[in-house]
């Protein structure tokens, strides 16, 4: 598959890499040539300098043969432009990153794949709603569902108090008598750890679990965490990921918006009906304890500047909120924000590359799900009649080591599976993987 991705900052560059690792022929655009010369020394891609609007610099990168064409720079113009010249020269699919919410309607996605923009993607929409699912399954840092929640990925950290703390994957199984859940991936540090029966589980990781829905509270309980229910809601900064996130939620939540500059405060209170907006600093503690922070059940953290995010989600944790998100952007502070107490990272362009993925592992590709942090892909593959994986039990497939079989999903019933499960044709199949077997995994399921 040829693959054109013009922008090469951390969106392109996350889909060119992992990409990459599955021989597939990516060339990345880009007017920055720092960025080209850090994509060639990191990642297995042809690059090209240019403006990705200029017809000359599209058909010397290809576009005419793509079969996806992505435009992810950060100008929504660029993008949409870009987008329309590929399709013309003869690109198969074109993906454009957006961020007016207009563009999102019904009527707008008809109108612009009709002059050759296929689909439309915004990275603030799409954490919006990230956002909303996490508010809704609060006691997780992490929550995904698969096949309308017959199965789900969910994110805890092991603390002080878990039952789990020194027991190895083996000895773990009293705790699940009947199978309904399987740890698949520990996020230690900034290690990732794929787990095997001999894997000791420690404190203070972060153990990514694929569960029927029923025993998410059994995995709560052994986690030492708590169940968590949210009606309040403060929201640091005003950001256009903000807004969208009070649209979705102000019906269903009490929220408050803090924004220190008056004139977005009042863009903000014409746009929302049932949010109280406030004028004032977000990294003032004493503003903080005034509107009510410690009342509010979540803290989100969404200004425009990662460190702030941080700092503010630290105040509330400090003053016993219960639940906080963070809206990170640079991948250095990740892991750092992670080890000082902060529930959960959003970032906007991981979830942004997760969702363009499905479009490019369309076919046997279901579903696929990134971690923050996590040096891996969640992957949910359907089995077709010439898998290869029905041949034989789980244990006999010589699986990759780098990857593991999460769950299977078979019609409405879902399994957590044992080395003697026989897939079948038809299931749905919940894979947690290194980008660097993807290929090797997917030979599996072709």
């Amino acid at each position: 598959m040829k693959i054109v991705i013009a922008g090469s900052g951390d969106l392109g560059f996350y889909l060119a890499k992992l990409l990459s690792h599955e021989a597939q022929d990516i060339v990345l655009i880009d007017q920055q040539l720092n960025l080209l010369t850090y994509a060639e020394n990191h990642i297995d891609v042809l690059t090209i300098h240019g403006d990705c609007t200029s017809i000359e610099v599209l058909k010397n990168a290809h576009a005419d043969e793509a079969d996806i064409f992505i435009a992810s720079t950060d100008s929504e113009n660029v993008n949409i432009v870009s987008s329309i010249l590929a399709k013309n020269l003869g690109a198969k699919q074109t993906i454009a990153r957006i961020n007016k919410s207009e563009y999102l309607s019904d009527s707008a996605l008809t109108d612009f794949s009709k002059i050759g923009v296929d689909s439309l993607i915004s990275t603030k929409h799409l954490a919006a709603e990230e956002i909303k699912i996490l508010l809704e399954e609060a006691s997780a840092m992490n929550f995904h569902e698969f096949e309308g929640g017959k199965l789900a990925l969910v994110g805890f950290t092991i603390q002080e108090s878990s039952e789990l703390i020194d027991l190895s994957i083996v000895d773990t199984a009293k705790f699940n008598p009947n199978m309904s859940f399987r740890p698949i991936a520990i996020l230690r540090k900034d290690e990732t750890i794929i787990p095997r029966g001999n894997t000791l589980l420690k404190e203070n990781d972060h153990v990514y679990f694929i569960t029927k829905p029923d025993t998410i509270d059994t995995i709560i309980k052994i986690t030492g965490n708590k169940k968590i229910k949210v009606r309040s809601i403060l929201i640091i900064g005003g950001s256009s990921t903000a807004l969208f996130t009070a649209k979705l939620l102000e019906n269903d939540f009490k929220l408050k918006i803090i924004e220190r500059d008056r004139e977005r405060c009042e863009d903000l209170a014409d746009q929302l009906n049932n949010t109280m907006i406030i004028h004032g600093d977000g990294n003032d503690s004493e503003l903080l304890l005034d509107e009510g922070m410690e009342e509010s059940d979540a803290v989100l953290a969404l200004t425009g500047n990662s460190s702030t995010n941080i700092v503010s989600c630290l105040i509330a944790k400090n003053h016993g909120v219960d639940r906080t998100i963070a809206l990170v952007e640079e991948p250095e502070l990740i892991h750092l924000s992670q080890d000082i107490g902060i529930d959960t990272l959003i970032n906007r362009k991981l979830i942004a590359a997760s969702n363009i993925f499905r479009f490019i592992r369309k076919g046997m590709v279901k579903e696929v799900t990134g971690l923050l942090g996590v040096d891996a892909e969640i992957i949910e593959y359907e089995v077709s009649a010439s898998s290869e994986i029905t041949k034989t039990t789980i244990k006999d497939l010589n699986f990759p080591k780098a990857a593991i079989i999460g769950g299977v999903i078979r019609d409405s019933e879902s399994f957590i599976p044992k080395g003697d499960f026989q897939i079948n044709v038809g299931d749905k199949v919940v894979v947690f993987l290194r980008p660097s077997v993807i290929q090797q995994v997917e030979s599996y399921f072709n």
